[in-house]
């Protein structure tokens, strides 16, 4: 049998994984059916070598840079948190969805779709938990780095607490509303040449209800990567942006996508 190289990943799939803090998502249906879906499609998450066990640095390192739009998440251990799952099933399902022909590179647009449904969907765990689980480790690190982000963008603590009430209030429009700022921010970001046109970019979104929120996202890195990486020549992607633009006029797009993606696939 061949020697595997020193520092090659250690691959595993969701149910040869430990998820952490999944009780407190036991009231949250459509965190199952995600999880659920990495399950039957053996989807593969990549463990850091035992020499790097624990380093969370080096895993989110790694994560943050050579990401390209379909999940396949480096882990710290063999260990994952609960919303870490939901993240990468998201990729998954869009990845699917939008890289034609089936498992080419992705467009930009679908990059930037993908991402932003998943970490649209991160606000909707946060609403779905607050006075639900209030003790959940993901809303322990979550609210305080959107909280941090938040002040940085100038919000008082008030504000910020008036803020997270209208995402508990409705998490379905939280999402949708995220969604569609990080997508259209990112997409805006893209084809500036330099820092006055990205500030002037940046500036449209900024009566946007979570535009304190934006700068939690990592945006650079998607923008930086997207345009090193996405499927090239660069024309636009139809697909994606008729897509994004379908969910903008979509009352509960969420929902949309949980019947079109979601349950279409347990079914």
């Amino acid at each position: 049998m061949p020697r595997r190289p020193a520092g090659a990943f250690r691959e595993r799939t969701t149910d040869e994984l430990v998820i952490d803090d999944e009780r407190s998502f036991r009231h949250v249906a459509l965190f199952w059916d995600l999880k659920a879906i990495l399950v039957r499609d053996r989807y593969v998450f990549r463990v850091l070598p035992e020499k790097y066990a624990g380093r969370w640095d080096r895993a989110l390192l790694l994560n943050l840079t050579y990401w390209d739009g379909r999940g396949g998440d480096v882990l710290e251990s063999e260990r994952a948190p609960a919303d870490v799952i939901a993240h990468a099933a998201w990729h998954h399902l869009a990845a699917q969805a939008l890289a034609i022909p089936p498992g080419s590179r992705l467009s930009a647009e679908a990059m930037v779709l993908g991402e932003s449904i998943a970490s649209g969907f991160d606000v909707y765990l946060v609403g779905r938990l607050l006075g639900h689980a209030p003790r959940s480790a993901f809303l322990t690190t979550q609210v305080a780095a959107m909280a941090e982000t938040a002040r940085g963008a100038g919000l008082t603590e008030r504000e910020f607490e008036r803020l997270l009430q209208g995402i508990a209030g409705d998490p379905e429009a939280a999402f949708a509303d995220l969604r569609q700022l990080l997508y259209d921010a990112t997409l805006a970001l893209l084809p500036c040449c330099g820092a006055g046109d990205a500030l002037a970019a940046l500036a449209r979104f900024d009566g946007h209800r979570l535009a304190a929120l934006l700068h939690h996202y990592e945006l650079s890195n998607w923008a930086l990567y997207v345009r090193a990486y996405a499927r090239a020549p660069r024309v636009p992607d139809r697909r994606a942006r008729a897509l994004a633009a379908m969910l903008d006029e979509e009352r509960d797009p969420l929902a949309w996508l949980t019947s079109a993606w979601v349950s279409s696939r347990l079914q």
